[in-house]
């Protein structure tokens, strides 16, 4: 059968030919124990550098057909060109022909967003990436796959559609899978939250837990304490409106919205008493001034905040 996911990896002759079977593999449709398994195979250094060069052999053949026309390849390593590669590289053609157009350029990046205020990004397949105040992404493409890491913090993906390259965010276990479509995840210290402003993303909070498909105006709450998945209705301008500056919120649970609060003041922890971490809040915050919501929280609910000597603030019943 000449399918991608047909190549017998294990008894591959060579790392290079190894190499060449998980860059197939990867670039059709995998699921989490291929990704595992892929992961555990990459831990070896040798095994990582024939992958890498892999990629970039790859990566020169896409330029070569898109120039359509001799041209020299710029210098590389000899490591690079070793004749197990190259074969691997020839077969591997042959077989995703049938399945695949021209190779993407490959792309990585990182951001790491400490100060207030929100960094926008514009990736090279069209995607627009905008990320939150105290968030680190890692931005991994390769020939045909994109993936988006969200190591901590939040971020809003507005996807460029491409069925035969779906876009991936891990965060942690958790992982989104979208072809285009407009998102909002936030990873936070109790939380994973996933919201869809317009498309669909399959959501997979861990291995644990089932898919759940997301539409537009719905949100996905993962309780990583409780292993738990909620789901809410909310209106469009809610998903991501941080990116305004502004987060309105409404009947929202206090332990959910000083989850939330607590990525604008990472500099001091916040606590929340369990006698009080299912009360129902609304109203609004300034992301820029995070303490005047933490404040107001009295004379919105019978609650009071009591700041250690360590610098946590806790968040208590007011009797």
């Amino acid at each position: 059968m000449n399918r991608l996911s047909d190549i017998d990896i294990e008894d591959s002759d060579s790392i290079d030919a190894q190499a060449a079977s998980w860059f197939a593999r990867n670039h059709s449709d995998t699921d989490r124990a291929d990704r595992k398994a892929f992961a555990a195979w990459q831990a070896e250094p040798a095994h990582a550098r024939a992958y890498a060069e892999f990629e970039q052999l790859w990566a020169d053949l896409a330029q070569l057909q898109q120039l359509n026309k001799p041209v020299a390849l710029p210098p590389r390593k000899p490591s690079v060109w070793r004749p197990a590669l190259a074969v691997a590289a020839a077969l591997l053609c042959a077989i995703m022909a049938t399945h695949i157009g021209a190779p993407r350029e490959l792309y990585h990046t990182q951001v790491a967003a400490h100060a207030k205020g929100m960094h926008t990004l514009n990736l090279p397949d069209g995607s627009t990436l905008y990320v939150n105040a105290n968030t680190r992404v890692r931005v991994e493409f390769t020939a045909y796959q994109r993936i988006v890491h969200l190591d901590k913090g939040q971020l809003y993906l507005e996807v460029a559609a491409d069925k035969e390259r779906p876009l991936f965010v891990q965060a942690g276990e958790a992982n989104v899978r979208v072809v285009g479509t407009g998102f909002d995840v936030r990873r936070s210290q109790q939380q994973l939250v996933v919201s869809v402003a317009h498309g669909q993303v399959a959501f997979e909070p861990d291995a644990k837990s089932p898919v759940t498909l997301l539409g537009a105006q719905q949100r996905a709450i993962f309780s990583y304490a409780k292993g738990t998945l909620q789901q809410q209705t909310l209106t469009a301008e809610e998903v991501a409106d941080w990116r305004s500056g502004h987060l309105s919120f409404r009947n929202r649970e206090l332990v959910s919205l000083i989850d939330e609060l607590s990525l604008y003041r990472p500099q001091a922890p916040l606590q929340v008493s369990n006698a009080v971490a299912h009360l129902k809040v609304s109203g609004n915050l300034d992301v820029n001034d995070p303490d005047a919501l933490l404040n107001a929280l009295p004379a919105l609910l019978p609650v009071k905040t009591v700041a250690s000597a360590d610098g946590i603030v806790r968040i208590e019943p007011s009797k």
